[in-house]
């Protein structure tokens, strides 16, 4: 398959997403709509006390293989007993379904986190403050003026890094960004590590809200949207894997 921009239709993407959730055990949460597609939250608790897992796609709606990696994810069973699963999986229906980053009022949904304008960002918002807090969480993206994959840590407590892991498993799928300056900042092998305060940015992406309220440990990966849509999937699925085993094995 080509890196066109083809768009998803977002209510038979949901439907999918429904499905597979409800085999693997997932409880379904509408929290909006919009393009008559509902905005789904899908959560999976595990007995005892397990890592709280957040991941998010389908923000921005040229980037199809963010969506489809969870929803191969979920029909893979890679969500098991692990850890307490949340799962945010089409955050910009009107935007999947016309291929196009933005939502229907031109709202880029990924700088409306600080002062949100758009019933997306609020619906999700008002969502999110009834969460308890994560232990770990994964922003899914694609890049469509890399040639290679890339990554974000926001780690302002230095915690173990899962940054390198997931850079390495990546390259077994697609190649690596190794660019000294990705998106106007400081970057090596493929890991950019921004020294930002919240405060300073007046558009908050979901990533830094997340970090503000609700976790201090989060990425947002982006495969390259030049290469085809299942070397874009399988790389994203593998960084996922990876980061959700590092956060999962048993403590010694």
């Amino acid at each position: 398959m080509s890196a066109v921009k083809a768009p998803l239709d977002p209510v038979a993407l949901a439907a999918r997403f429904e499905t597979a959730a409800a085999a693997a055990g997932f409880k379904k949460e509408v929290f909006g709509s919009a393009g008559g597609c509902p905005l789904l939250a899908l959560s999976k608790r595990s007995a005892g006390p397990k890592p709280r897992i957040y991941l998010s796609a389908g923000i921005h709606g040229d980037e199809p293989a963010a969506p489809l990696a969870l929803l191969s994810m979920i029909e893979s069973g890679d969500f098991d007993q692990r850890a307490v699963w949340i799962l945010c999986p089409i955050l910009n229906p009107v935007g999947l379904a016309a291929g196009a980053r933005e939502n229907a009022a031109g709202i880029d949904l990924n700088r409306d986190y600080r002062s949100p304008e758009s019933p997306e960002t609020k619906a999700h918002i008002a969502w999110l403050q009834s969460q308890p807090n994560f232990d770990l969480a994964i922003c899914v993206h694609e890049d469509w003026e890399s040639t290679g994959f890339y990554l974000y840590e926001l780690n302002p407590d230095k915690r173990p890094s899962l940054a390198e892991n997931m850079i390495k498993a990546a390259s077994k799928a697609c190649p690596i960004d190794m660019s000294t300056l990705i998106e106007g900042r400081e970057a090596k092998g493929g890991i950019i590590r921004p020294l930002l305060n919240p405060e300073e940015r007046d558009k908050w992406p979901e990533a830094i809200y997340l970090q503000v309220h609700h976790t201090r440990l989060s990425y947002t990966i982006e495969s390259p949207s030049a290469l085809p849509l299942e070397t874009r999937v399988s790389a994203l699925r593998t960084a996922l894997r990876t980061a959700i085993g590092l956060v999962t094995r048993p403590r010694g």
